[in-house]
């Protein structure tokens, strides 16, 4: 037996093999168990029309650790390979006989899935080997062969007598372990059915395996009350599920097959809100199963979370979590993409390049988009669970693109009101606005409670209008990316925007600023840089006091904004608006008049009361406690 020569170019692109192409020696398993699911596709394939005495629900795959001997065995009763292949295929690296045999067209493959392209998955097992020996019959050939090599160095080939008849035995010999690599683990039991459960978990022909399983003891006669007693035997177990149920019709799956898959997947003590699965025909062809979760999971608002969707190629997982295929407002979604049609580069491992998953995920993404349309729209309830639990996310959607994402998700929104308290859409919102409304008005606040006390509030719902209120740092901060919907500006009520009066009540109000000019000005000196300005107002309905602001920084935002890790603080440019119907208005005038500094003193208890009304801090609590115990007296 004379020792062959992998060709110069071979022997550096099997160290290549080695040590560079694969990120994870763990991969190894997932190509040996490809490379035998295409030969059962080939013998099955070949063997249509013929009598072989096998129906294709025989045709397995087999994985035999031997912990004594430190040898791992992926066997297979596929087509087997002659010696002329064995040379070909094993002696020249990246010459692949399945994609050969994919690209001999032919309308019988329709029912059959190759998985290999390049030919260099099989130079995966020297990375936890130090030799692979393969041992294979052809189907219909009387003689076996064996290769066998220790890596770079060469190969041998030889006769043999396994396997006794077609299919392959591929033995691995594992390198001894070393400090931070324990090859030993690809003997252990749990080891390997994690990782077929992982990457080869619906290709579609049973991995066997004998698996120690735990069996109660016969009791003898007499012994029946005795506690049972229990012995572990070996036993033959299937470890993966074969069929997946993305690739059945809906109509075959079940409501229950459905969550149980999910509750099982993704570790989830709660059923999905709701299931998109899509058959996609077209180019390139997939199939998807994604889940909306109904509640988020514990680290999702944390930089530990990680979005993606799981992408198989014909079964095969290629990455657990690919963020390609979500854009970030959707990232809650959950489930998996699994296409023919991907451009996988040599270790399958990555995408070789990424027009078809632009092309998936852009589909993907309008059907999220549809989907929670369609349960917004049929099922209220469940969908206000969904957003409650996620919204946030599509409000930062806008806000992180600057609102480049507004159309997708505008009317996917849906906030609060002051119509009942129930949540509106904004298309719900415009369709009641009365045809001389300005804008679309809304309010922030802490809470829903905090929010209706607002004065400004109360004179718009006064005025026969609906008031949008926010409860969500993120919620103005949308608005302003948003700008308008449908045309319809975003007001803030607390704002200097508001204009809700006739045009007789205005040319009032400013006559009436006019006039108390002096002493407007004098409460402004007073309360110096806390104020850009004071004036009466007549949008106070019963309450003496407010605080408004610039349309460009609000309170609100100036709260948010100041909450973060900023060198600079933010200041909102407030302006204190008096209740000119209000009879404090008449007292400060009096007072103007005669008591000068006690004019002062109101000044700055009622700054210090309007800070409250509007969820500012004020200043200093003791003092205008002092304040009001002092104007008692």
């Amino acid at each position: 037996m004379r020792k062959k020569q992998f060709k110069a170019e071979s022997k550096k692109l099997l160290d290549m093999m080695i040590n560079s192409i694969y990120t994870h020696k763990e991969i190894f398993l997932r190509e040996l168990i490809s490379n035998a699911s295409d030969a059962l596709d080939k013998q099955y394939y070949n063997s249509l029309g013929e009598d072989t005495g096998l129906s294709r629900n025989e045709y397995i795959i087999r994985i035999e650790p031997d912990k004594a001997a430190r040898t791992l065995k992926i066997i297979d009763n596929g087509c087997g390979m002659t010696e002329e292949e064995l040379e070909t295929n094993l002696g020249t690296i990246a010459k692949s006989g399945s994609l050969d045999f994919k690209n001999d067209n032919d309308e019988k493959k329709t029912d059959i899935e190759i998985i290999g392209q390049f030919g260099v998955g099989f130079y995966s097992a020297f990375m936890v080997s130090d030799k692979v020996v393969v041992e294979s019959r052809a189907n219909g050939s009387d003689q076996a062969y064996r290769w066998s090599s220790n890596g770079a160095d060469g190969y041998y080939i030889e006769k043999c007598d396994t396997p006794a008849e077609h299919g392959t035995v591929i033995t691995l010999y594992l390198k001894p372990d070393a400090e931070g690599e324990e090859y030993s683990e690809f003997l252990e039991e749990y080891e390997l059915t994690s990782l077929v459960k992982k990457y080869s978990d619906y290709i579609r022909y049973p991995i066997m395996m004998n698996c120690e399983t735990r069996v109660p003891k016969e009791k003898a006669e007499g012994e029946e009350d005795k506690p049972t007693e229990y012995e572990t035997v070996m036993e033959d177990r299937r470890l993966n599920s074969m069929v997946p149920i993305w690739r059945k019709n809906k109509n075959e799956v079940t409501e229950e097959e459905y969550n149980g898959f999910y509750t099982e997947k993704y570790y989830d003590y709660e059923a999905p809100l709701k299931v998109i699965h899509t058959k996609n025909e077209g180019v390139p062809a997939y199939d998807s199963l994604i889940y909306v979760p109904a509640h988020a999971p514990m680290n999702y608002y944390s930089k530990d979370y990680e979005k993606g969707l799981a992408l198989y190629s014909n079964g095969v997982m290629i990455t657990e979590k690919c963020a390609e295929l979500l854009p970030d407002y959707f990232n809650f979604a959950k489930g998996l993409v699994d296409s023919p049609d991907l451009s996988l580069n040599i270790s399958r491992e990555l995408l070789q390049h990424d027009r078809q998953l632009k092309i998936i995920a852009k589909n993907i993404e309008k059907k999220i988009k549809s989907e929670l349309e369609k349960l917004l729209k049929d099922d209220r309830e469940k969908y206000e669970k969904f957003f409650e639990a996620f919204g946030m996310q599509l409000k930062y959607g806008i806000y992180s693109t600057y609102g480049m994402a507004k159309e997708n998700l505008q009317n996917l929104l849906i906030f609060k009101s002051t119509n009942e308290e129930k949540y509106v859409t904004l298309k719900e919102y415009e369709d009641r606005m009365a045809e001389s409304q300005k804008g679309i008005y809304y309010a922030c606040g802490e809470t829903v409670a905090k929010i209706k006390m607002l004065p400004q509030v109360e004179a718009v719902i006064n005025a026969g209008m609906e008031v949008l209120m926010l409860t969500n740092d993120i919620d103005e901060f949308t608005f302003k990316m948003m700008r308008d919907y449908d045309g319809k500006q975003f007001i803030n009520v607390c704002t200097d925007s508001l204009d809700i009066g006739t045009d007789e009540d205005k040319q009032a109000l400013e006559q009436k600023n006019t006039d108390e000019k002096d002493l407007l000005d004098f409460i402004k000196e007073t309360l110096g840089d806390k104020v850009v300005a004071v004036k009466f107002s007549n949008r106070l309905g019963s309450h003496p006091v407010c605080l408004t602001s610039g349309s460009e920084i609000t309170t609100e935002m100036e709260r948010v904004l100041n909450a973060q890790p900023i060198s600079e603080k933010i200041k909102a440019q407030l302006t204190l608006e008096i209740n000119s119907e209000h009879a404090i208005a008449s007292k400060l005038a009096d007072l103007y008049e005669n008591d000068k500094e006690k004019v002062k003193k109101y000044a700055n208890l009622l700054y210090s009361s309007a800070c409250l009304i509007s969820g500012i801090p004020v200043e200093d609590p003791s003092a205008m406690s002092d304040l009001i115990c002092e104007l008692m007296v």
